[in-house]
């Protein structure tokens, strides 16, 4: 078994994991060890990742299913993996919201793999908050009134489908047959750890069912600004080769847009989820 070490980097979400090469095969302890501590930090870093894009896709698979993402075309000899990229000229940047990876979908992504292969020189960082602890610091009132909300999720929803723009002119697929609307629970049990997490976010989340446009709205709005703040959250700086592992079922992320005339790729993995209870 590899050695090796975790860095949380703060107290409410996210470690750096040192002692693995992802480009290596991955022995079941170790596999093992991520896993235990991504489920207990939510998103786990890994520094100077030598990575090709199977690489990445192996390293993927030690954890789940990698899955298409239905709007836009994979790397052509690789398409389950998907290329983020922002050009010099261009000054929107793909998912640039907070989100949780598509929760349009039946059955949206249980985590979602990021590998840094270019870089601006400055900016580019990628903020995560902590959906769990978000919902434990809400008040016994709040809790109840939410549990038994369910919350409708559109891919349609204008503040993260400008977003796609670009990529949607020069690698985007054909979505016709993809359904991209999806009620969720507002509220959702993790599936491995038991523990409650807030399952809506501004991106994707539409309105609450049952009630009134200007009643979802208000609570909406409430659970929008509650859900990120800075006790529940980190920032990650990337470097050459770093590579962002989350899990999507409780936690959002937020890539920072501070970066205009500057180039930045990474390539993305997404992991098979279940139906969200």
């Amino acid at each position: 078994m590899q050695e090796i070490k975790v860095h949380p980097i703060s107290p409410a979400v996210g470690a750096e994991i040192s002692g693995v090469d992802l480009s290596q095969p991955l022995n079941p302890d170790t596999v093992s060890r991520i896993r235990q501590v991504l489920l207990a930090q939510g998103v786990v870093f890994f520094r100077d990742q030598k990575l090709t894009a199977d690489q990445l896709l192996t390293a993927a698979g030690y954890f789940g299913k990698p899955v298409e993402y239905p709007f836009v075309r994979g790397l052509d000899d690789c398409p389950l993996v998907i290329p983020v990229l922002k050009l010099p000229n261009e000054t929107l940047n793909f998912g640039g919201v907070w989100h949780s990876d598509t929760t349009y979908l039946v059955k949206p992504p249980m985590a979602t793999m990021l590998h840094a292969r270019d870089l601006p020189e400055l900016g580019g960082d990628t903020l995560f908050a902590n959906m769990t602890a978000a919902y434990d610091a809400l008040s016994d009132a709040m809790k109840v009134l939410l549990a038994p909300l369910k919350a409708l999720n559109s891919a349609a929803n204008q503040t993260v489908a400008d977003t796609r723009k670009h990529r949607l002119e020069d690698s985007g697929k054909d979505t016709h047959d993809v359904q991209t609307e999806a009620i969720h629970p507002v509220v959702r049990v993790h599936p491995e750890t038991g523990r409650k997490s807030l399952y809506v976010n501004s991106a994707h989340t539409v309105r609450l069912e049952g009630m009134t446009d200007e009643e979802s709205a208000s609570i909406l709005q409430f659970l929008y600004t509650h859900q990120v703040r800075e006790e529940f959250s980190c920032r990650f700086r990337w470097s050459p080769g770093a590579l962002a592992f989350w899990d999507n079922r409780c936690t959002q992320h937020y890539p920072v847009n501070d970066y205009h005339g500057f180039r930045r790729l990474l390539y993305r993995v997404t992991l098979a989820g279940d139906v969200p209870n």
